[in-house]
């Protein structure tokens, strides 16, 4: 890239010129320096000078095609390359280049084009493969491999879930689109009220998974319990003139182990759909029972 950038200012907009200047000097090296060794001492002859030159130009000539023959694919990768519009750079995306467009500059600016759009695409794929796509949260995988880094260091704290009480209600009475914002409603409360360090999901359906790092399942519940008051105040919604609520289960994980906090705070959560919704639970105040995993 140094001696292309060097080269630049010859033929700047051809490359296979400046290939040419480059061979045609390079060949004619030993022509020269015949001639002047052969004038510094008058001993040039003329047999040897036309061979010595027929040579060189047979040479060169067949570099020239040989150089030819080698550029052609470089030309056409590059015209494929550039076939669509061209995408702006971005900054810092490589070494700069001469604003002249030789087939070398057209193949780096194609191949950064394509680099920048395959960069896109896997962006946008990972994003639609962590994201629920209504409420804007971690979906089931997103929320698993965010928490898993988390847990793998040593981390600690509180998997909560809860669940929309009554919700097929809504849908069923004021409609599936009233169902949604119901949900994305609730999602940007959580989102509201929870720290920038926890992580909150949307798990399926009407169900919401929120981790809580460095909490104890007493200041989880006290959180949960916070935002549970929040809705009762500023509803997301009504149903039946009945205030939309939610119930929760709670469960720390000192283990280290996503998979059995969850669903230690799953059955704590079914415990508070048997209380009669609308409140909070924790696993260790139904016995401390635990799911084998």
């Amino acid at each position: 890239m140094r001696f292309y950038l060097a080269t630049s200012f010859i033929f700047p907009r051809s490359l296979r010129m400046r290939l040419f200047t480059l061979c045609f000097v390079t060949t004619h090296l030993p022509l020269i320096s015949y001639c002047i060794w052969g004038l510094a001492t008058g001993r040039m002859e003329l047999a040897d000078f036309v061979l010595l030159t027929l040579a060189t130009l047979i040479g060169t000539i067949g570099a020239l095609v040989g150089i030819g023959a080698l550029l052609n694919p470089i030309h056409a990768l590059a015209e494929s390359l550039n076939a669509r519009d061209a995408m702006p750079a971005s900054p810092g995306a490589g070494a700069a280049l001469p604003p002249a467009m030789d087939v070398i500059q057209s193949l780096y600016a194609g191949v950064h084009r394509a680099a920048v759009s395959v960069g896109t695409q896997i962006q946008t794929l990972q994003v639609a493969a962590n994201e629920d796509p209504l409420t804007g949260l971690l979906n089931r995988r997103g929320f698993l491999e965010a928490a898993g880094p988390v847990l793998a260091e040593g981390g600690r704290g509180c998997v909560v879930m809860l669940d929309i009480d009554y919700f097929k209600s809504v849908n069923d009475t004021l409609g599936h689109d009233e169902g949604d914002r119901v949900l994305s409603a609730l999602a940007g409360v959580l989102s509201r009220q929870t720290r920038r360090v926890d992580l909150v999901g949307r798990w399926g359906g009407e169900e919401f998974i929120v981790f809580l790092p460095g909490c104890l399942e007493e200041e989880a519940s006290r959180i949960m319990a916070r935002i549970a008051h929040l809705l009762r105040v500023a509803p997301v919604g009504e149903v039946n003139g009945r205030t939309i609520t939610f119930s929760a289960g709670i469960s720390q994980c000192p283990d280290g182990r996503i998979d059995a906090a969850i669903l230690r705070a799953d059955e704590a959560l079914y415990s508070a759909k048997e209380l009669g919704r609308d409140c909070v639970v924790c696993h260790t105040a139904i016995g401390g029972r635990s799911l084998a995993v």
